[in-house]
């Protein structure tokens, strides 16, 4: 059984302050439900104070990104083993990542590997934008993203990964994608390509999550058989709705 997972991706919001205030709103409504895996991903300079703050909580904490050397001349980069000492989780090759900051297949792939290679649990983001999805190109798009990004990753620590589908069109637009849209794309899409690298049994085992506008509204939407929680943006910022689609993720 894939265990549901709800990952807040609180992007580039909260000082160290505001950070701590808003996991003291959180934390009383997620540790209702131990049966979903929760996760908050601040901003690098929030993620000591809100480690320390959730140790015990069984809430998870995930970094935004992080680069793939162990050490160097990397100004403004932060290594695996920094993420390490302070996070289980790490967000890799995020759409706004890939568009404004150069990310590519290849970085993605090189991220995943050295996440994997000290023990933190990769999200990695794949998911095609509006124009790629108006010319038809999803499949073509999300399988490449999904087959290149993963290429060198070894059968025996795949399941580890957890892959984000997130449409580039609906994330911070209000614009989500269909329930019915997103597990088409999981279920037609990600789910075969990764059964044709690693085998059907292994692309079962690996979890899968929605992200793009999802809201406590929405979230039913997209929660089942095939996707197993969400990436969420915006809404992991307002507590009552995070909580929400946590509990909805229960249900």
């Amino acid at each position: 059984m894939r265990k549901p997972l709800i990952a807040g991706n609180w992007k580039m919001n909260k000082n160290v302050e505001q950070a701590r205030s808003l996991v003291v709103e959180l934390l009383p409504g997620l540790q209702k439900y131990s049966g979903v895996e929760r996760v908050l991903c601040p901003p690098f300079p929030s993620l000591m104070a809100v480690s320390a703050m959730l140790v015990g909580s069984g809430i998870g904490v995930g970094a935004q990104n992080m680069h793939w050397e162990a050490s160097g001349a990397y100004t403004g980069e932060v290594a695996p083993m920094m993420v390490k000492e302070l996070c289980q989780y790490v967000i890799i090759g995020h759409s706004e990542r890939r568009t404004y900051f150069g990310e590519t297949d290849e970085t993605v792939r090189k991220k995943t590997l050295a996440a994997l290679s000290v023990g933190l649990i990769p999200i990695v983001c794949v998911g095609e934008t509006l124009n790629e999805n108006k010319a038809n190109r999803t499949a073509e798009v999300v399988g490449r993203q999904v087959v290149d990004g993963l290429k060198t990753i070894q059968p025996e620590v795949v399941a580890q990964i957890v892959i984000a589908y997130e449409p580039v069109w609906a994330i911070g637009t209000g614009l989500a994608a269909t329930g019915e849209d997103a597990v088409r794309v999981v279920r037609n899409i990600i789910r075969p390509a990764l059964a044709g690298m690693y085998g059907p049994d292994a692309a079962q085992s690996i979890r899968v999550l929605y992200g793009g506008s999802v809201t406590g509204a929405n979230a039913g939407e997209f929660f089942g058989d095939e996707i197993d929680g969400a990436l969420v943006g915006g809404a992991s910022l307002k507590p009552v709705e995070f909580i929400k689609i946590v509990e909805t993720a229960v249900r």
